[in-house]
């Protein structure tokens, strides 16, 4: 192959309805697929992810009535003033208080690793993480537990059950968040809120989230965000969690299908068994500084009162993407789809060459397909072997090694017999010449000849009963597949084949100068016979195949047209065909 050269594909044409239908409907199937996916996919479309900013505003006021805090009013400064990070915030929604801290020295709790028995129990100045204070070497018989500088009273630990004791803040279940959210699509230069351009002040502050009647409003019941994610408030308020809100923007910005809303949903983020979690809940601390019990400010002594509070915690994520429609999207899109459409080929020729049914194909369609579609290169000197039955409207090709007598072949593909026009003519020319008195008498003799000689064994392998055996396994082929009649016993063969004049005619039709009087004209006879023969019944093979003649024929050609010196050369392919052998005795006058 040459730098200039060009190579296309080759192509073969089937006509069968069957094929043809499941090829269009493979064809139906793939560009339906391809279509969903262009279009509930959108991938026509340019994308560009968002960027985000979060504000949160929490609203409500609660009373507790605890029998250690008393009544207590707790207000958004109470309950939602610790922030918890970007995009998040907390709500108190129980709590652990200590009231009247004062530095001094007092019993380590029990629960803190420091259990003695007496002062040497005790270090000095020891603290660990358990503790709560710093130890002064001397151990409290009276609980059992080391003495330690430290806030006191020490807080207490307390098991908190939700089916046992309800979270002091329950009521925070109505509390409201007013979450803001904008979003922005830096590619296309556009900016939203999820505050909708429809929402209007009187309805934003009335409204509440609900997923079936205000599916947009940006104001929400913390109750309903808990229930939303799959939990219930009050057992969740006891020791406290993380909750998700996710706000999600899937925007179509082209001007027909323009779309761009906000989509919430709310899901729990912390592992809510308690009974598999170690430390399950949210929950810190925090604690409120006062002075007391002194006219002078150098009398008066620091307290606190210690907050151990539990709560929720929500953080709100925000997602999403843009797509515009873009050209180049499209055509790359539909140029990697085309690729799907060779699957109806695989589809086809495994149907065809591996799975034969009597409804979509038969058989020799099969071993034809196969023979046209795939040719087996092992060696060179091995030529496809082309052979041709009279009781057989077409030609079988057998390739590979020949073991046994080529009659017994498996054949690996039909082929149709393509004559050549200019072959038709002549074999038409010669049959519709009445034969002469000469030709008549030798017909006659070929037929006595060919019913009651019997000088030779019959091959197991013939069918005819005029085979001979043969040197090769290439050459022990029969005219016939099942027994009948000869065909070296027809009149077109005797026209056709061993009719002198024909012969003569044809080798003067190739080269007018011959000398038939030449000393090899019967040599050139045997193989003008020979190509007559192969035209008749093979029409044009291919240049790489050898068209073997039935044993039967090779005989009454040589019978015929005998060698001087009584030895053949037998089948030979190196030249392809006998077509070459006969071109060049015809143009040289040599073989």
């Amino acid at each position: 192959m040459g730098l200039w050269d060009y190579n296309t594909i080759k192509y073969l044409k089937i006509r069968s309805v069957k094929l043809v239908s499941l090829k269009w409907s493979i064809h139906g199937i793939i560009l339906a697929v391809i279509c969903v996916m262009l279009f509930s996919g959108k991938k026509y479309q340019e994308h560009d992810y968002l960027v985000s900013s979060v504000t949160a505003k929490v609203k409500g006021v609660a009373v507790t009535k605890d029998s250690e805090l008393g009544r207590v009013l707790w207000d958004v400064a109470d309950h939602s003033g610790s922030s918890q990070g970007k995009d998040s915030f907390f709500v108190v929604t129980n709590a652990v208080v200590t009231k009247n801290q004062t530095q001094r020295n007092c019993p380590e709790g029990p629960d803190s690793g420091t259990n003695c028995s007496s002062n040497e129990d005790c270090t000095k100045e020891y603290t660990n993480q358990k503790s709560n204070g710093v130890q002064t070497g001397r151990c409290v018989e009276s609980v059992k537990t080391c003495e330690v500088f430290a806030w006191c009273p020490i807080e207490e630990r307390r098991v908190l059950l939700a089916c046992s004791v309800p979270a002091i803040l329950e009521s925070a279940e109505n509390f409201t968040v007013f979450i803001k959210n904008s979003i922005g699509f830096i590619n296309f230069n556009y900016t939203k809120r999820n505050i909708l351009p429809d929402i209007n002040d009187t309805y934003l502050r009335w409204c509440t989230f609900n997923r079936k009647t205000d599916p947009y409003c940006p104001k929400f019941r913390l109750r309903d965000i808990v229930q939303e994610a799959g939990e219930n408030f009050t057992e969740m308020a006891v020791e406290g969690g993380v909750i998700a809100i996710q706000i999600n923007w899937e925007c179509d910005l082209d001007w027909l299908f323009h779309k761009c809303v906000p989509e919430y949903s709310f899901r729990r983020l912390d592992e809510k068994n308690d009974k598999k979690t170690l430390f399950p809940g949210l929950n810190f601390r925090f604690a409120r500084y006062y002075k007391q019990n002194g006219y002078y400010q150098q009398d008066r002594v620091e307290e606190r009162t210690l907050f151990k509070v539990y709560g929720i915690r929500f953080d709100v994520m925000v997602t999403g993407k843009a797509g515009r429609f873009d050209l180049i999207k499209l055509i790359t899109y539909i140029g990697s789809t085309l690729a799907y459409f060779g699957v109806t080929i695989i589809v086809v020729d495994l149907l065809i060459t591996n799975y034969i049914h009597p409804s979509c194909c038969i058989k020799e369609v099969k071993s034809y397909y196969t023979g046209k579609k795939y040719e087996a290169v092992k060696d060179r000197t091995e030529s496809p072997l082309c052979i041709s039955f009279v009781d057989e409207d077409h030609i079988e090709v057998v390739k590979g090694p020949v073991k046994k007598s080529l009659q017994e072949m498996k054949p690996a593909s039909p082929q149709v017999r393509r004559l050549h026009n200019e072959s038709m003519r002549e074999c038409l020319s010669f049959l519709q010449r009445p034969p002469s008195r000469s030709e008549n008498i030798e017909m006659q003799e070929e037929r006595q000849t060919g019913v009651s000689s019997k000088e030779h064994e019959t091959p197991p392998w013939c069918r005819c009963g005029q085979c001979r055996p043969m040197t090769s396994l290439k050459e022990e082929l029969c005219c016939r597949r099942s027994a009948g009649q000869c065909i070296s016993t027809s009149a077109p063969f005797s026209r056709l084949v061993l009719d002198r004049q024909t012969l003569e005619s044809v080798l003067l039709y190739r080269n007018p100068l011959l000398d038939l009087q030449a000393h090899a004209s019967t040599k050139w006879l045997r193989h003008c016979a020979y190509h007559q023969y192969t035209q008749w019944r093979f029409g044009d093979v291919d240049t790489d195949s050898c068209a073997v003649i039935p044993s039967c024929s090779v005989w009454k050609i040589r019978e015929r047209y005998p060698s001087v010196e009584g030895q053949y050369t037998g089948l030979c392919c190196e030249k392809r065909c006998l077509y070459n052998m006969i071109k060049v005795i015809s143009e040289t006058g040599e073989e």
